[in-house]
């Protein structure tokens, strides 16, 4: 079957929600330790953090979690032309310099735009409109995350050519109940692939950094983490989208974020935090033992909530890479996108939300 264009799944002028990967070509060394050479890049997990949080800072995105892997990436994103409408034209024209500056200071970093630099874009209407767009595009995230750290791998490495497999894979998030599966599946990586036994030993997770600024609150009721998932407190996950969503706020409108470290103060599922947090752990604790114990009774209620079947939460977890291709959602759901392009049908077998 031939790959499905890139505009038939993204489309930057409406809010979606994508799973991507992004894996080494050849499956070569992007963290760790390389078994052939014993040269670590381990600090190389930094760089695409780093990037990932510049990134989430200047493009009208929300990153909802991550995972940095060995030889590849994931990333749950979601796009938000919503809240680029509301940027005036030199806020477009700033942040695009930011992503692509004319100059740069002695460091590295973007050089202020001068009045000329902002004007050039500013004055040209197709120009603008087109940088517009770009700014809540997921593949021009995607671009400017692969093509940072491939210069940079490949600089190190003094090496050239091909650093990554390809165009990216991405997998479109139709309702709540993928979205959960999929952060889940996303977040509990490292314990799948038995680099880590629970989600606060695995490194470089977007888990581990909520639970790591978690850490250091003292109370940790439902109705505290609510309002300071959206402050300024939370150091590590700051640049993050909040989890549970705020259904004072985001029923209004965009909602943009004041701190400028990310795109909104818009949440992504239902349910708190600390649920979802502990959520993760036992789903962790039950992949990790490979058995399917009874999921504790006050986190059944939080799957029933979203349309999931308790029984078979871990194992759509284990499986979710593997059930879903192009999108990922109920079978109602998988019907109406396989409609919207123009097919017939879209695969998922043994779909696991099919009993939603």
């Amino acid at each position: 079957m031939s790959r499905l264009a890139r505009r038939k799944v993204i489309d930057p002028a409406e809010i979606q929600v994508l799973h991507t990967v992004q894996r080494c070509v050849r499956r070569a060394c992007l963290c760790g330790e390389d078994a052939f050479t014993g040269k670590s890049f381990e600090h190389r997990r930094e760089w695409i953090r780093s990037r990932l949080e510049f990134l989430a800072s200047v493009l009208g995105i929300d990153c909802l979690t991550y995972t940095v892997l060995s030889n590849h990436l994931h990333i749950v994103l979601r796009s938000r032309p919503d809240i680029v409408k509301t940027w005036s034209d030199e806020e477009v024209a700033r942040r695009w310099l930011r992503l692509f500056p004319k100059r740069k200071n002695q460091d590295g970093t973007p050089a202020e735009p001068s009045k000329a630099e902002i004007d050039m874009i500013v004055n040209q209407p197709d120009v603008l409109a087109e940088r517009r767009k770009r700014l809540s595009d997921v593949s021009w995230w995607m671009r400017c995350v692969s093509e940072n750290i491939a210069r940079r791998s490949n600089r190190e490495d003094d090496c050239t050519g091909h650093f990554w497999e390809g165009r990216f894979k991405c997998q479109l998030l139709l309702d709540e109940a993928s979205l959960l599966a999929c952060s889940a599946y996303v977040d509990l990586n490292p314990v799948r692939a038995a680099i880590a036994e629970t989600p606060e030993g695995s490194e470089f997770t977007g888990a581990k950094d909520r639970i790591d600024d978690l850490s250091c609150r003292g109370d940790r009721t439902r109705s505290s983490t609510h309002d300071w998932e959206r402050s300024r407190c939370r150091n590590k996950s700051g640049w993050m989208s909040p989890i549970e969503i705020d259904e004072r706020r985001d029923a209004v409108g965009p909602d943009p974020e004041p701190s400028g470290r990310r795109a909104s103060r818009k949440g992504f599922l239902s349910i708190s935090m600390l649920d979802y947090l502990q959520l993760l752990d036992w789903t962790g604790r039950e992949i990790r033992a490979g058995k399917a114990g009874a999921i504790p009774a006050h986190l059944a209620p939080i799957l029933s909530r979203i349309g999931l079947d308790p029984p078979a939460w871990c194992d759509l977890v284990k499986r979710f890479g593997r059930v879903y291709h192009r999108a990922a959602g109920t079978v109602e759901h998988l019907a109406e996108e396989a409609t919207r392009r123009g097919n017939k049908w879209m695969c998922a077998p043994g779909n696991p939300l099919a009993i939603s």
